[in-house]
């Protein structure tokens, strides 16, 4: 913060130009002037991730409060032995999956994406090249791509209403812990560019820092 003075401090003079053509001074004033005004454009980023990032992770307390609030309302209104480890299924499969996407160069972003989204497009090649190659496939394959049972069935058919109001709960914290972390990394990332704009003004102007 301490290295970013007004640009206008680094401008060149009127009369730093009498006999017609720049000097080498001006230029380097000038390439300086460039590099605080991106550090500028890049610190007001920061300034906005990081107040994006603080309400991100309030809303997302405020998600796990409210869905451990209505899973302890349903246990009320079931039974302590009903909602519980033991309703949970023998084999379990997972609801959603992480995807993780490089817009730049160390610069990711994660999105959580339910986990029968994409199984179709991924196994139907597959498929077709195993019945060219070895003919017909095995049906018990085919099921096991089918997009996994909703877990509220494991204590029901007819589950109350706050039980599936803890579930809709914790899926968006799942989905707000994928932009938090995307958040994190694009500011670390910002910061890494931050100092290495810094590095690049000290040389131009040593004595700036």
């Amino acid at each position: 913060m301490k290295d970013l003075v007004c640009p206008l401090a680094v401008l060149p003079t009127a009369g730093g130009d009498k006999e017609g053509g720049g000097s080498e001074s001006d230029y380097v004033s000038m390439a300086a002037l460039d590099l605080r005004a991106e550090l500028d454009s890049l610190l007001l980023q920061l300034l906005g991730d990081l107040e994006e990032l603080e309400g991100k992770r309030a809303v997302l307390n405020a998600r796990v409060e409210e869905g451990w609030l209505s899973l302890a309302k349903a246990r009320y209104a079931m039974g302590t032995k009903s909602v519980g480890p033991l309703q949970y299924a023998s084999h379990m499969e997972p609801q959603v999956c992480l995807q993780a996407s490089e817009a730049q160069e160390g610069l990711r972003k994660f999105k959580v994406v339910r986990s029968g989204v994409h199984a179709p497009e991924e196994v139907g090649p597959r498929e077709a090249a195993l019945r060219r190659r070895k003919g017909p496939t095995k049906t018990p394959e085919l099921q096991s791509s089918e997009a996994p049972r909703d877990p509220l069935n494991w204590f029901g058919i007819l589950v109350p209403h706050s039980l599936r109001q803890a579930q809709a709960s914790f899926w968006d914290g799942l989905q707000l812990a994928a932009d938090i972390a995307s958040l994190q990394n694009r500011i670390d990332w910002g910061r890494s560019q931050l100092r290495g704009l810094q590095e690049k003004l000290k040389q131009l102007e040593p004595g700036a820092a």
